[in-house]
């Protein structure tokens, strides 16, 4: 990563995502499960919900009861990355059927390659969406196997978000001319998750909670669980110093002077993630400066939020610790400003004509030091020839804009 500043101050508060305490790793925790078919996918994230006991579960791209496969859960916190994996890409491995023998395989093969780009798609009858006819492309679709005794083939595809590979294979049997039915479909990648990456079982959810709460051996479930920054790893990120951390939580936008590091090739409206020097994820971001810009300039914009992940306060505030936020927190205190009024506005309580005349006299021995009239119709002092004969020589004919309406007046 490119460094911007190279000194700051670590904060204490805070943990490595793989060092957090057990119970707020498993409240940030996503969990690559390989569904079961028959159950649906709701079904399967209720029973991880009350197998782990936590509060909140959440999968991101629904798989169909007869699909098996990777579905991505995610617990309480993570649930906020729910919305950004679910148009990851996918893909599969399905097993088809075709109605009659076809002769010769590189027809079938050519004919699967074939299918690939956009194409228009109608989901099936049995289907959780509405039945309109939509566009899904398809990255990439290879025949693996073929099996001329028993017309059964092997196909993998990546495609979009949202594709039907159900109704792919009907196409694939309209395209051979002797009609096709899916027979078995597996989801082997969503997102940047495939099946290599951890994917566990519902039987080791099971065991790993109950080796936790007979043995309190907690090593197999830290194994079954990953923090949800591993669903982040791909997206380009920013480092934030730990006195910015509480102020993204709260929804302000990223300026530059909060940018310790930042990745390359980070191009405006790319979603970046916003990560501490911890390496916990604060935000999902859009980026509003490039790398070079980041680079070159000393103040403005870098990101507006998109999705604030960390939870408020783990880190602490670090605003309103000025001389001129001080100093409004005790006007504030002693009851002489409102918590949201303007600075010049103070309360007519029996010791703000004291505070008048203390800031008034303030004023005039400024005034004085810089050698300039100060605003006499504030001070209530309307006479010039009076200011004059009390500062002979510190006068020097300058009016302000008040005094010299009132002059012409006069």
């Amino acid at each position: 990563m490119n460094v911007r500043e190279c000194h700051f101050e670590a904060d204490t508060t805070g943990f490595s995502p793989l060092h957090r305490p057990l119970d707020e790793y498993i409240k940030s925790g996503v969990i690559n499960l390989d569904k079961p078919c028959n159950p649906s996918s709701h079904e399967v994230v209720a029973w991880v919900k009350r197998a782990l006991g936590v509060n909140k579960t959440g999968h991101s791209g629904t798989l169909d009861p007869k699909v098996s496969g990777c579905l991505i859960v995610c617990i309480d916190r993570a649930t906020r990355l729910v919305k950004s994996q679910q148009s990851a890409g996918k893909e599969y491995v399905c097993i088809f059927r075709l109605h009659d023998s076809v002769d010769d395989v590189k027809k079938i093969q050519k004919a699967v390659e074939g299918l690939t780009g956009a194409l228009f798609q109608r989901p099936p009858l049995v289907a959780a969406v509405k039945r309109q006819l939509r566009v899904r492309t398809i990255y990439e679709s290879k025949l693996l196997e073929y099996d001329k005794s028993r017309n059964l083939g092997l196909i993998t595809v990546r495609c979009e978000a949202g594709t039907y590979v159900r109704t792919l294979c009907v196409h694939l049997g309209l395209l051979l001319g002797c009609g096709g039915v899916m027979e078995e479909l597996r989801r082997s990648r969503t997102g940047f998750m495939s099946e290599r990456d951890n994917l566990v079982t519902m039987h080791d959810i099971l065991d790993a909670k109950w080796l936790y709460d007979n043995r309190r051996d907690e090593t197999y479930l830290r194994r079954v669980v990953m923090p949800l920054e591993r669903l982040l790893v791909k997206h380009k990120r920013i480092m934030l110093k730990d006195t910015a951390v509480c102020a993204i939580c709260f929804g302000a936008k990223l300026m530059l002077p909060g940018v310790l590091r930042y990745d390359n090739d980070i191009n405006v409206n790319d979603e970046i993630v916003l990560m501490t020097t911890k390496g916990e994820a604060v935000a999902l971001a859009i980026a509003l400066m490039t790398t070079a810009t980041i680079a070159t300039c000393d103040h403005g914009l870098v990101a507006k939020l998109k999705r604030v992940i960390m939870e408020r306060d783990l880190y602490p505030r670090q605003w309103g610790r000025g001389p001129v936020a001080m100093e409004r927190k005790k006007l504030v205190a002693q009851g002489l400003l409102k918590k949201f009024a303007k600075s010049g506005e103070i309360e007519s309580t029996p010791n703000s004509a004291g505070l008048r005349k203390e800031v008034e006299a303030a004023k005039s021995s400024v005034a004085k030091t810089l050698k300039i009239k100060p605003n006499l119709s504030e001070s209530g002092n309307t006479s010039d020839d009076e200011f004059e004969r009390q500062n002979p020589n510190d006068y020097t004919g300058q009016y302000t804009e008040s005094q010299e309406t009132s002059d012409d007046s006069d």
